[in-house]
């Protein structure tokens, strides 16, 4: 009931925001060609908020998912810009853009890994842990790149952020894919029953025989791959591979998972909520650009609507208990 009840509320504050903008700006809203840009934008920052709902549902953080995105692509461009040229194709290019998106993702994967044994081992929280190698990382794609951006990829490897299957923009069926997968994972398998488990309550995740570091690796290191995947499709995109691109996609990926019903102490959250919420913060932030709202005040606003949906979580929490 209580999951149910988020859904619904969570509902009427996406219907409201697409209704609100919609009267505001109709004639550029409500078109094909908004919905279609806003299909090719919203899957990194639905990614992003997926990578970062697996750590919040452990009750800690992962801050630095923007930077192993970037770092993961960074690699997989410096990997494409050297052995391919823009206009090859065939096999060869095919190859070499496999290759560069397997780095990507062993990035990634390692960097999760680095993340999870620094709480684990090392006995630092997720915050500052994350929050040092959100640092860390990004200093190491500025030296690699020494600051300017990487770009020139075959057309082949630009599909993946501006192509389509039919009417459906590839990044969109990307997302879909992704979103049901992690859906599986924490609701039809024993890791996500541990999991949520670990989040609810550590002390009797741990005399019920559940390995609290082990999952606390994996969580990382499932972070850290979504993180990667966000990166491939950022660069597909855009064309370009930069150390400090889409920083303002780390408030925006915090606020997606908790307005999408993810506990900030862990134990709690859905798959469900935090797509929805994603159409919300979309809605959200095309409109703004269409009324011609400058970064401050959205990103001023995505700070007051965290601050308001953690007080509103609260109170309702509290008026359950």
């Amino acid at each position: 009931m209580k999951r149910g009840g988020h859904l619904f509320r969570l509902l009427l504050i996406t219907a409201s925001i697409f209704f609100t903008m919609s009267f505001l700006n109709a004639g550029k809203f409500l078109t094909v060609q908004n919905f279609t840009s806003m299909s090719f934008q919203f899957p990194e920052l639905g990614l992003f908020a997926l990578a970062i709902m697996f750590s919040l549902i452990t009750g800690g953080i992962d801050l630095s998912v923007v930077s192993i995105a970037n770092l993961a692509g960074i690699l997989a461009a410096l990997i494409m810009t050297r052995f391919i040229s823009p206009d090859a194709s065939g096999l060869p290019a095919l190859i070499w853009i496999i290759i560069a998106i397997l780095t990507a993702l062993l990035t990634g994967f390692f960097a999760g890994l680095f993340n999870g044994l620094l709480i684990t081992r090392g006995g630092i929280t997720p915050i500052l842990t994350t929050l040092g190698t959100m640092q860390l990382y990004m200093g190491i794609a500025y030296v690699i790149t020494k600051g300017p951006a990487v770009y020139g990829y075959p057309e082949l490897f630009l599909s993946l952020g501006n192509g389509s299957i039919w009417f459906l923009p590839l990044p969109l069926v990307l997302f879909i894919i992704t979103a049901l997968l992690v859906g599986i994972i924490l609701n039809r398998s024993r890791f996500g029953f541990n999991l949520y488990m670990l989040g609810t309550n550590e002390t009797a995740a741990k005399f019920s025989g559940i390995s609290i570091n082990g999952m606390l690796v994996k969580t990382y290191m499932f972070s850290g791959i979504l993180s990667a995947l966000t990166g491939l499709l950022m660069i597909a995109r855009t064309n370009s591979a930069k150390a400090d691109y889409g920083s303002s996609y780390l408030l925006q990926a915090v606020l997606v998972a908790i307005l999408g019903g993810v506990h900030p102490s862990g134990g709690f959250g859905t798959v469900s909520g935090v797509v929805i919420a994603v159409f919300a913060l979309q809605f959200l932030s095309s409109g703004f650009n269409m009324l011609h709202f400058s970064n401050f005040t959205a990103e001023f606003t995505w700070g007051m609507l965290l601050l308001v949906v953690m007080v509103i979580n609260y109170l309702m929490k509290e008026r359950t208990n």
